[in-house]
């Protein structure tokens, strides 16, 4: 997951004695389900392979097996992974990472090459439904973004070249990518993507018959906003709503209006029968002491919560009629990812292969699980910021955060990042230039804090707006270093 800060929106739950019909009249639309954007919305998960400690490849295949999943998401073409998952029934959508852009925008014979390797040399055994090409393009520091449809449309062509045209193409966005999200109906997308490589894109996407793909995790919208975002509208729970007052529409989850906001976006720029797939989301079990909201009891809400309402539920409240199909991240904790303590617990499994909580993912689990309403589930509200970052910390004033780089991501990640935000992402350096009033300390982790600090409230601390690839996140008490204060708004 590239993650983000992101939205809001919500959900109501069917009431108890409608609940057992919805499941039985659920199984029954389930059964003939088409295997990518299906009619009765779908629950599959994010295999993230950064760790060391985890079980081979066949070994997750029947650990998928026995959960019920059957449909997979993966971050590369790994061939022991695809090799694993041939026969298996078992479809996957595979990526063609960011780094192979600029080659596979540069030509069809790279796309071809790469076609023939990764895909041909597996597929029809494997059941390869879809390819992400990217992901969260639009916040990657190496500026990958001009790119992206030319390698869409090149990998497409080739594709269609050696017949398996039947598999779709589509690159995950960030909720970045909106310069509006709330409220959902104002949803709109950055006027600088729109021209060059959002209508272009979703253009595409119609052309091929294919779908956006979007990675949305309230758990960071209500981490950075725990003044304004209730825990309950964060975890699918009982709570009033939040009424849209431009058409009075009625979200009682966060989930649904970040999509909401999207599906605004794309109608606002002219593509209003494209469809989403919600690509990745998910709440981490555990996070640092600044990280609101993360827990083992909220993350069981959160996804029980999601897969109740995906499995037995419509659409969102702009678009009813479509229902949700939802990646959860992840199958496993992955130990070696950088950054907070939460980008290495959002697994529903440890290595071990035990639950780090319970939550059923298939409508016959749901059947035996003990019915609960939202309000009933677990959950662990706001922990106290910390102060252990790296820096000192002043008094929050309520309302307000700050970006900050992590000092886990590496001197070249930072590095890129830095030189990213100081340069295309407008950000005010001249504080940390040499003389200046926030050049000392004199190290890359407090020049990049600053830097990115003022990129995000230059952003209107705008929902990936402290990303940067990993390098950043958000904390909600303001950070010192020496005698340099940093800015709240620009």
């Amino acid at each position: 997951m590239l993650c983000v800060p992101k939205i809001q929106s919500n959900m109501a739950t069917p009431s108890a004695p409608h609940h057992h019909l919805l499941l039985l009249l659920s199984l029954i639309s389930l059964s003939s389900l088409p295997s990518t954007l299906s009619a009765g919305g779908s629950v599959a998960i994010n295999y993230g392979r950064v760790a060391n400690d985890l079980p081979s490849p066949p070994q997750v295949v029947q650990l998928l097996k026995a959960q019920g999943l059957t449909k997979v998401k993966l971050y590369d073409t790994d061939s022991n992974v695809l090799s694993a998952l041939s026969g298996s029934g078992i479809s996957v959508t595979v990526a063609l990472p960011n780094e192979q852009l600029s080659s596979a925008a540069g030509g069809q014979s790279y796309t071809d090459s790469w076609v023939q390797s990764n895909v041909l040399a597996y597929y029809p055994k494997t059941l390869i439904e879809a390819i992400a090409v990217g992901n969260e393009v639009f916040v990657d520091p190496k500026n990958t973004t001009p790119f992206l449809v030319p390698a869409m449309k090149n990998v497409y062509s080739s594709l269609v070249k050696y017949n398996v045209s039947a598999i779709k193409i589509s690159s995950p966005i960030a909720l970045s990518a909106l310069q509006t999200s709330y409220p959902s109906s104002s949803g709109s997308f950055k006027s600088e993507l729109i021209e060059p490589v959002i209508k272009p894109m979703l253009n595409f996407l119609k052309q091929t018959g294919s779908y956006v793909m979007v990675n949305a995790y309230p758990f960071f919208a209500y981490t950075a906003n725990t003044d304004t975002i209730s825990l309950d509208y964060a975890l699918f729970g009982n709570n009033k709503g939040v009424t849209d007052p431009n058409n009075g529409l009625v979200y009682k989850s966060l989930l649904e209006a970040q999509l909401d906001a999207v599906f605004a976006a794309m109608n606002a720029v002219g593509f209003k029968d494209v469809k989403v797939a919600v690509s990745e989301t998910g709440w981490p079990s555990k996070g640092d002491e600044n990280e609101a909201g993360a827990s083992q009891q909220n993350a069981a809400s959160y996804n029980g919560n999601l897969v109740r309402r995906v499995l037995t539920g419509g659409g969102t409240p702009l678009r009813p009629d479509e229902p949700l199909n939802v990646y959860l991240f992840a199958l496993f904790n992955e130990n070696q990812k950088t950054g907070a303590t939460s980008e290495r617990n959002y697994g529903l499994f440890y290595p071990s292969e035990q639950k780090v909580y319970d939550v059923p993912l298939t409508l016959e689990a749901l059947a035996r699980a003990p019915t609960a309403s939202p309000s009933n589930t677990s959950r662990v509200a706001t922990k106290p910021p910390s102060t252990s970052s790296g820096g000192d910390f002043s008094p929050s004033t309520a309302g307000q955060t700050w970006c900050v780089a992590s000092g886990d991501a590496g001197e070249e990640k930072l590095k890129d990042a830095l030189d990213y935000a100081c340069g295309e992402g407008a950000a005010d350096c001249r504080p940390i230039q040499r003389g200046a009033t926030c050049y000392n300390p004199n190290t890359l982790v407090a020049h990049a804090s600053y830097a990115f600090n003022s990129y995000y409230q230059k952003n209107a601390r705008r929902s990936g707006s402290c990303y940067f690839g990993g390098a950043a996140y958000v904390v909600s008490q303001s950070p010192k270093y020496g005698r340099c204060n940093y800015p709240t708004g620009y």
